[in-house]
């Protein structure tokens, strides 16, 4: 009997009822947590889906932040309940976050950059881009590298941080390009015979287009010829078939026709 009043002490009921009451509200605070913490996710995730624009990676990768960081928020509040000094809790973790952020401090900045390329978007998978002194295409973009494939096949992966920091051409952007090149024509030969046997080569090309027309024309005087500055356009996806099929064919169109292109020479005066 004795037992039994020791144990239905007014004291310890308060004490038993008390921790009921935080398990339960711990509880409450988890579970409502845990579905603000969801819902908040699926909301940034959601914005991506709205607009083409927007980069889905990026914004998966915000929403698990956004996810965890409430989960934090709960995980303290939850220890609160139980008479923890969270305080000093919240320090130990800003402390924690900011020796992280040091020891990775390269990875963040690739993460950074990562996030402004996805923000911005420069360039996408499958676009012809030149970044970071690197010619290729592009198979992949992450938070924190791009992959890229060149033209001899090597699979070539940069940081981020390289990119976005560095001048970015990208070759894809447009559907219709200029392809430029150019041709010495000797000061003997007739400016214009030469002109209309390059266009003659350009229009029957089955990649160039007559709209927008190409270019012919003058651009520099040099000491032994007049250097033609020729710029056909053409669909993105045929670029490379006309910049390394037209020179050759031109050459050859010029030669037949009696027309010589001059080449750089040097000579050489003894004593």
């Amino acid at each position: 009997m004795e037992q039994i009043q020791a144990f239905l002490n007014p004291e310890r009921v308060d004490g038993l009822i008390a921790l009921g009451t935080n398990v339960i509200f711990a509880l409450l605070i988890f579970i409502i947590g845990s579905f603000i913490a969801k819902k908040a996710k699926s909301f940034v995730v959601n914005l991506a889906k709205k607009s083409p624009h927007l980069d889905e990676t990026l914004f998966n990768f915000l929403g698990s932040i956004l996810r965890w960081v409430i989960m934090a928020l709960v995980l303290i509040a939850v220890l609160g309940k139980f008479g923890i000094n969270t305080a000093s809790l919240a320090g130990i973790l800003a402390a924690s976050t900011v020796a992280i952020g040091l020891a990775l401090q390269g990875a963040m900045s690739n993460m950074a950059a990562g996030v402004m390329l996805m923000l911005f978007r420069p360039y996408k998978v499958g676009d012809f881009v030149d970044a970071a002194g690197t010619f290729g295409n592009v198979e992949d973009i992450t938070l924190f590298t791009t992959d890229m494939q060149t033209f001899d096949n090597q699979k070539i992966i940069i940081p981020n941080g390289k990119i976005w920091g560095e001048k970015i051409i990208n070759h894809s952007h447009h559907p219709i390009r200029g392809v430029e090149m150019k041709f010495n024509v000797a000061y003997d030969d007739d400016i214009d015979q030469a002109r209309k046997v390059i266009m003659d080569v350009l229009s029957n090309h089955p990649h160039i287009k007559a709209d927008p027309a190409p270019f012919v024309e003058v651009e520099t005087l040099t000491e032994r010829a007049a250097e033609l500055v020729v710029r056909p356009f053409t669909d993105g996806a045929n670029y490379f078939d006309v910049r390394y099929s037209v020179p050759e064919q031109i050459m050859k169109a010029l030669g037949k026709a009696g027309l010589t292109t001059p080449y750089p020479s040097m000579r050489i005066l003894k004593d």
